[in-house]
């Protein structure tokens, strides 16, 4: 058998290899650097400086082109490497060459140009990805009609299948991105439970309505404007809220809201800083001191409602529905306590109540206390997309109004109806299976 003498030909050939394994390599690196790396850490290393950490984010915005570009790099090399492999392997061992070029460019290509640079990368992805870049920027402009074509004939072939494609969707949300690591530093032991709730609290705002927290009309408590100056005072001072809705020959006709302290103050300057008798009163308008009312609808997220709050400097709103029907009400407070969790002062000795332990492993839970809240509590996932309170939630998933005793099993818990107020059922026990 004649051999191909290992002249400069050869040698050229081998080097252009080892040149075209590196370059792969290089892609191979390149890709796991910049689809793995943080972009919240390279928008901080941009922060301080950093060139590089700058362009890894211009060039990660494009996540398809991206890696189209590379892979079609990558591919080009690792084509052409083994092509050059097998014309001189195949040259010194005449058949037997495209076998041996098979193994070893396999062996070179795993080895080399995969599992070492993309170990390399994956150890530091962040300082890699700011490295490499510009070369890799340049790359994507050069490949970029290439990989528009490809991009296009993609999606034909998807849609022929069936098969829809946003081109402006990202692939990895940044709200999923940031629930899932503190889903798992929380597993690790790396983020407190708190820490934890408050961040998914804030992130899920813009996901809520008031009409899953707000207090329900049947909870409101409210002032008829037609009783004397006295009846009104007397109730205020009784009452552990410092704002309440004013209203007008029936509750759903609300005129106004009314605050203690407005109150207070008008009465006391009526009296003459307290020198007068109580008689003066008789006259007096608590229409003057009442405050328009602020009606929101139930269909407004909490962090538009929060940003409304804040632009109307107030803290309290009536919500109705579509038709204007009174809804219920809505505070600061209670949007804050789905970010900082229950707000409890000396008028909420309530709510200790909503949950009780029993011996046997088993919670015996408040019918009207929100699964969202639930859920806190002991870190479980029951679905809250049905209904908002654990009492609606075992209406809607028995499809009935249970009686006292009924039990059922969903979502891996038992849940059993210990009473109820008339149609609403008041107290549960709930147990994991």
């Amino acid at each position: 058998m004649e051999t191909l003498p290992l002249d400069a030909a050869f040698w050229l050939t081998c080097g252009a290899i080892l040149i075209l394994l590196v370059l792969s390599a290089f892609f191979s690196g390149s890709e796991t650097a910049l689809t793995a790396a943080s972009r919240g850490k390279l928008r901080s290393a941009a922060d301080k400086g950093s060139k590089g950490a700058s362009q890894a984010l211009v060039v990660t915005e494009d996540n398809e082109r991206l890696i189209g570009s590379v892979l079609l790099g990558n591919n080009v090399v690792n084509i052409l490497a083994t092509s050059l492999a097998t014309a001189v392997l195949t040259k010194l061992f005449g058949q037997n060459g495209v076998a041996v070029a098979t193994l070893v460019m396999t062996l070179l290509v795993l080895i080399f140009a995969e599992v070492l640079p993309k170990t390399l990368a994956i150890t530091n992805p962040e300082v890699v990805a700011s490295r490499v870049a510009r070369p890799i920027a340049i790359i994507v402009v050069l490949f970029s009609p290439i990989v528009a074509a490809v991009r296009y004939l993609v999606r034909g072939v998807l849609f022929v299948f069936g098969v829809r494609t946003d081109p402006d969707s990202n692939i990895l949300a940044v709200r999923e991105e940031i629930a899932g690591a503190l889903q798992l530093g929380h597993s690790e032991g790396l983020v407190e439970k708190e820490d934890r709730d408050r961040i998914l609290g804030a992130l899920d705002l813009n996901e809520r309505t008031v009409e899953e927290i707000m207090l329900h009309r049947s909870g409101i408590e409210m002032i008829d404007a037609a009783l004397p100056p006295q009846d009104i005072l007397a109730q205020i001072l009784e009452s552990p809220r410092t704002r309440l809705p004013l209203y007008r020959d029936e509750p759903e006709n609300i005129i106004g809201v009314i605050h203690a302290k407005d109150l207070l103050r008008a009465m006391y300057k009526l009296l003459g800083g307290g020198e007068e008798d109580a008689h003066g009163l008789a006259a007096f308008d608590v229409m003057k001191v009442a405050m328009p009312p602020y009606f929101v609808p139930d269909s407004t997220t909490l962090d538009d409602q929060m940003r409304n709050f804040l632009k109307r400097k107030t803290h309290f709103a009536l919500v109705v529905d579509e038709y204007g029907a009174l809804q219920g009400l809505i505070t600061l407070e209670d949007i804050l306590e789905e970010i900082v969790g229950e707000i409890a002062d000396e008028f909420d000795d309530h709510e200790e109540d909503q949950i009780a332990a029993t011996s046997d492993g088993a919670y015996i839970v408040d019918g009207a206390m929100t699964i969202r809240d639930l859920n806190r509590a002991h870190d479980w996932n029951l679905p809250d997309d049905e209904a908002n309170t654990v009492a609606g939630l075992v209406i809607h998933e028995a499809q009935m109004i249970p009686i006292e005793g009924q039990v059922f099993s969903f979502h891996g818990f038992r849940f059993e109806v210990l009473t109820k107020d008339e149609n609403r059922l008041a107290s549960l026990k709930i147990r994991k299976l």
